[in-house]
């Protein structure tokens, strides 16, 4: 992608080498003592490629075997996504896998939480403001020119408004944020932009939130994060407090892209998409005891 901050794997575990101190701390606090790290990732962009139809999206075809490969040897690995948290297991093919026991998923920024443990989803109520919301949504959409191409999807808690099949997808993007900004508040839902998407949520529930309240129950000492967009900065952020505040050491991952550089300014290390993050989990899994 052009970022100067990526880099392809320099010693023989093929893990990389973080550029920013924290990050080298981090990755240092992982492999000494693994079994006291979580392992947070995103799915869309991270563990699986950003497609067309998000309805075809699906992980990397190593991701499964590469965090089965190491969920025994850390804390935990959360997969933290805006999707609900079905769809993610299903996509990415997370359920009755050895290794993979007791994975978490963390969907809808934390509203939803499933375990393999258990294969159940659990759940808090949804806001009222989505149903009010999904309601109107076509028929507000149809009334704006730069609808044309652009799409709905049903996220259940949230939905999302796509420009990424429209003929102009940036300006499509574009002209729709400020109306869709004003009809979310006005049933108390916020809009989160994302890579051509624009998602219509409950404000108050973030990534950021769900890993700080995930790490401070797993009880670590470490964690790695990795995202790509921009619904991932709260988790982000998450991660530069708890170092900040002394409760973690931690390694910010970038699943890099051209279409979103405002995480690689902020990540310890940047990847190359998808690969990289599998390759990264991989080399994590064959350098820790």
């Amino acid at each position: 992608m052009g970022d100067d901050r990526t880099h392809s794997p320099s010693e023989p575990s093929g893990l990389p080498e973080p550029l920013t101190p924290a990050g080298r701390d981090g990755l240092a606090a992982i492999l000494a003592r693994p079994e006291r790290a979580v392992i947070a990732l995103d799915f869309d962009g991270t563990l699986a490629r950003i497609v067309p139809d998000p309805e075809l999206a699906r992980a990397h075809p190593d991701a499964v075997p590469a965090l089965a490969a190491l969920a025994p040897k850390v804390r935990s690995v959360a997969v933290v996504t805006g999707r609900p948290a079905g769809v993610a297991v299903r996509h990415g093919g997370f359920a009755g896998v050895p290794g993979l026991e007791h994975l978490v998923v963390l969907g809808h920024y934390g509203a939803e939480r499933w375990d393999a443990v258990t294969g159940t989803v659990r759940a808090a109520e949804p806001h009222p403001g989505v149903a009010a919301v999904r309601a109107e949504l076509p028929g507000f959409l149809d009334g704006i020119g730069a609808w044309r191409g652009s799409w709905i999807e049903e996220k259940g808690r949230a939905l999302a408004v796509h420009t990424r099949r429209a003929e102009d997808p940036q300006a499509a993007f574009d002209a729709l944020r400020g109306p869709l900004g004003r009809l979310a508040a006005r049933h108390g839902l916020i809009v989160e932009p994302g890579r051509m998407v624009l998602e219509l949520r409950p404000p108050g529930v973030d990534k950021g939130v769900a890993l700080t309240e995930y790490v401070r129950e797993a009880g670590a000492e470490s964690v790695l994060y990795a995202g790509d967009d921009l619904g991932d900065l709260p988790a982000f952020a998450a991660v530069d407090k708890l170092r900040a505040d002394g409760e973690v050491r931690g390694l910010l991952v970038c699943s890099g892209s051209a279409e979103v550089t405002d995480l690689a300014s902020r990540a310890d290390l940047v990847v190359e998409g998808p690969a990289g993050v599998v390759a990264l989990l991989a080399g994590l899994a064959a350098g820790v005891a």
